[in-house]
């Protein structure tokens, strides 16, 4: 694997996606400053200090988007979650993709994939991570935000971090890539912290409301709302 370190630079995920022909597989695109972040649904990722992560892993699996491909955000965010527990914290995942530890959001991952002259020529997996930040910066974040260095009491050195989570990831990689979801399945609901709960998912313009059952062999989230009506969803947000 490769790195390719910005010192400053608007979005790795779209520094990514512009020069994705001269990217090779398996480069981790990072940064200290990055002016325009955005997460899932076009919300901002707020930068909170070069002390923290923001980074963008090129994957370059093959010319043709396959199904599994749509999953490798969740083989992210279960690896993410590996990575936090060797600081000795107890990471939960808010479907599909956030990391949030005691109730507050620490890390989360946007994917996107580059197409052109309908050929596949790579997918972006941008994520960000609270790494160190003080509990005053955490406290003007429009929702609950943590950091490991706060949670730890200790200062996280980065490069180490990604060392480890790359390491983790493919380790994966090309096994999930054959075996798709089911390969992490146990491990990522183990880890979920919203499953038997009763939740609120939007889904593009749409509110579901509904007990959250179950995670299936490929990723979607079952929610069974008050009429007993079960609903398989592919894509959304917890609210």
């Amino acid at each position: 694997m490769d790195f390719i370190f910005l010192e400053e630079i608007d979005s790795t995920n779209k520094y990514a996606k512009d020069n994705i022909a001269l990217i090779s597989d398996g480069t981790i695109v990072y940064t200290d400053k990055q002016t325009a972040g955005r997460g899932r649904l076009n919300r901002k990722w707020v930068d909170m200090g070069k002390d923290n992560i923001y980074a963008s892993l090129v994957l370059k699996p093959s010319d043709t988007m396959l199904a599994v491909y749509s999953n490798l955000t969740q083989l992210l965010c279960l690896v993410l979650c590996q990575t936090f527990e060797e600081y000795g914290v107890i990471p939960k995942i808010k479907w599909p993709n956030d990391i949030q530890i005691n109730g507050k959001k620490i890390s989360g991952i946007l994917a996107e994939a580059v197409i052109a002259e309908n050929s596949l020529k790579g997918i972006v997996l941008g994520f960000g991570i609270n790494l160190n930040t003080s509990s005053e910066v955490l406290s003007e974040i429009d929702q609950p935000a943590t950091s490991l260095n706060v949670e730890t009491g200790k200062t996280i050195d980065k490069k180490e971090f990604l060392d480890k989570l790359t390491a983790k990831f493919f380790l994966l990689y090309n096994k999930f890539i054959e075996d798709g979801f089911l390969l992490i399945r146990e491990d990522y609901i183990r880890r979920a912290g919203f499953l038997n709960k009763e939740i609120t998912v939007k889904v593009l313009n749409e509110k579901l409301f509904g007990l959250a059952t179950d995670i299936t062999p490929n990723g979607a989230l079952k929610l069974l709302d008050k009429d007993n009506k079960e609903h398989i969803l592919l894509i959304g947000d917890i609210l």
